[in-house]
């Protein structure tokens, strides 16, 4: 395994405009590569707008503008890339939340579809229901390519610590987190978990939002960032649009998990977790 690879984080604004928001994913995508990303991640939901109505009109199938374009620039700028998450309707009907990842040829290496949808009520607050629009997935890609090993959740799903654990169990070095986390859970929640996450599973986590859009009707959390196995916060962003980037040092994983060997140490005579459940082998 290489010791060092360099990602980057498009904390991009996202508008009412499709054709808009897909060139401008392309100019940062872009400029993230130019600046020597191996890796390059894009927001949950960048695309259109993440409002029920706008997300179910907007849905697209494989091989539709948004994925040939991810396609296209993958291999062009020789990435790895993680197209964040859009509306995907599949040959059914069904509508899902999705993450593609695309290697340097422009190849499909791996497809995530939201597991736990985002169905909430906090009382004058903000309410949302997900499973409006989309159907929940059933798997979590591994994603093993050259020395990388990966998996991606989206945003809800960062909240069942389970899929974390599995994701490290089957070899995962680096969990990547499209999310849309909002300006009530976000400044709750949003460090401490993907810290959490991060610390519980010694792996890196890379978690990646749109920038805050206050003329949307739903206001993103902003602060893209990426944690080391340790729970250091590597680089963060702030509320506004930005590309933020990280050195991941595969070696500290190594570092942390031979000096504090918690998945060593896990009393699976007690408890089990299932490594197959869940999971999908790329």
């Amino acid at each position: 395994m290489r010791e060092k690879c360099k990602i980057a984080l498009c904390q991009m604004n996202v508008v009412d405009n499709k054709p808009e928001n897909l060139e401008h994913a392309r100019q940062m995508v872009d400029t993230a590569s130019q600046k020597g990303a191996r890796i390059v991640v894009l927001p949950e939901i960048f695309n259109v707008p993440y409002d029920p109505d706008i997300m179910a009109a907007n849905a697209e199938n494989y091989g539709g503008p948004t994925t040939s374009l991810l396609s296209a620039l993958a291999c062009r700028n020789k990435i790895i890339l993680v197209g964040g998450s859009i509306p995907e309707k599949d040959d059914n009907g069904k509508i899902y939340n999705t993450s593609y990842v695309f290697d340097e040829k422009g190849t499909v290496m791996g497809r995530h579809r939201k597991m736990h949808l985002f169905d909430i009520d906090l009382p004058d607050q903000i309410s949302f229901k997900e499973s409006s629009v989309f159907s929940a997935g059933a798997s979590m890609p591994i994603i093993r390519h050259k020395d990388l090993v990966l998996a991606v959740i989206i945003c809800y799903d960062v909240r069942f610590p389970e899929l974390a654990r599995l994701a490290a169990l089957a070899g995962v070095h680096l969990l990547i987190v499209p999310a849309a986390f909002n300006t009530v859970t976000g400044p709750a929640h949003w460090d401490l978990t993907m810290r959490c996450r991060a610390l519980d599973n010694q792996l890196f986590v890379a978690a990646c939002s749109p920038a805050r859009n206050p003329k949307a009707g739903y206001h993103a959390w902003g602060h893209s960032l990426v944690a080391d196995p340790w729970g250091k916060v590597l680089n963060e962003a702030g509320i506004g649009e930005e590309i933020i980037e990280a050195e991941l040092d595969w070696g500290t994983v190594d570092k942390v998990r031979r000096e504090l060997p918690l998945l060593k140490h896990r009393r699976t005579d007690i408890y089990e977790l299932n490594p197959n459940q869940a999971l999908e082998d790329i």
